[in-house]
């Protein structure tokens, strides 16, 4: 059988944590900055967790069952 291969897309995006939680960016926080309000940009700095119906998926393009 050939070997699991990284999507290397994804592992660029996304990073696996020590408790399994897959750690992502939120979207909208890259361009187009001035006309963003304030708070919409604080409440995107911060990092998130990809949602638990989406886990299998990315660890599947992650190399991880």
């Amino acid at each position: 059988m050939p070997k699991m291969k990284t999507h290397q897309g994804a592992s660029g995006r996304f990073e696996v944590r020590k408790n399994g939680k897959i750690k992502r960016r939120r979207a909208g926080h890259n361009h187009i900055l001035e006309k963003k309000p304030p708070k919409r940009k604080r409440r995107l700095r911060g990092d998130d967790f990809v949602s638990t119906q989406d886990e299998g998926r990315m660890k599947r393009l992650l190399g991880r069952f």
